[in-house]
């Protein structure tokens, strides 16, 4: 069978983040991912306009049926869409972690768009917190990392795409101390849903069962691909090619 990872996140009809993102990173590694929709958004491949959170009550609905007939072998997290859904959320993962306790969950923790849009009604920490405690692995840029502080997840790969220089440096600590780091050259545009193009990606390596540090290997190099073979569809940011042509 194939691995499935359950994936909780926006819908972007632009095609360039959220669920569109997911679900194509997730299939070009060799997984299968089932997508829950937790908020519909209007955005393009700039900017977003107006987000409107699913009722956590469809959110559930949709993730019962998928755990009651599918083997879930990893969960990916984007924007809960409000507090109600992170939630909801939560008890989905402590429901299926009472099945299988090393249930990898992969969470990217959202706060704002590229360009400080918001992404959810209310809080966007408020409706995290929900969330962290029952993460495997977080995956922030600089500036969420340092809005969310002290974290309780066992591993953060902290990517540093917002840092200054030519050489992206992205660090995995466990527990807080540095385990690794990687140093990619900076690439020269700006990208829509690469965040959610690597979270999607570690969790799909997770599924097929690599070890933390074989999964955040093989997604950032996975992830430093599509961006490298990025598109536009119009001015301004590209959309990463999930879909690596090998021809």
């Amino acid at each position: 069978m194939v691995p499935t990872v359950l994936v909780f996140a926006g819908l972007d009809p632009g095609g360039g983040a959220g669920l569109a993102a997911d679900i194509a990173a997730i299939g070009a590694l060799g997984g299968h991912a089932l997508p829950v929709a937790t908020a519909l958004t209007v955005q393009d491949n700039n900017r977003v306009h107006e987000v409107q959170p699913v009722d956590a009550g469809l959110i559930l609905r949709q993730a019962d049926a998928l755990i009651d007939a599918c083997s879930i072998d990893a969960v990916k997290i984007g924007i809960p869409g409000c507090r109600e859904n992170a939630l909801a959320i939560a008890r989905l993962l402590r429901q299926l972690r009472a099945a299988d306790p090393q249930l990898p969950v992969v969470l990217d923790p959202v706060l704002a768009s590229g360009h400080g849009d918001a992404l959810g009604r209310g809080s966007a920490l408020a409706a995290l917190a929900e969330l962290l405690p029952l993460a495997t692995v977080l995956v922030p840029n600089l500036p969420e990392a340092q809005a969310l502080g002290a974290v309780p997840c066992e591993h953060v790969l902290l990517t540093g795409g917002h840092d200054e220089g030519d050489i992206v440096v992205n660090r995995w600590l466990r527990a807080g101390v540095e385990q690794r780091s990687w140093r990619m050259p900076r690439l020269p545009h700006s990208y829509h849903g690469s965040g959610c193009t690597l979270a999607a990606a570690i969790a799909a390596r997770l599924a097929l069962g690599d070890a933390m540090g074989e999964a955040l290997e093989h997604a950032q190099d996975y992830c430093h691909q599509t961006l490298a073979h990025a598109f536009w569809i119009a001015p301004g940011q590209r959309i990463p090619r999930r879909i690596l042509h090998t021809h």
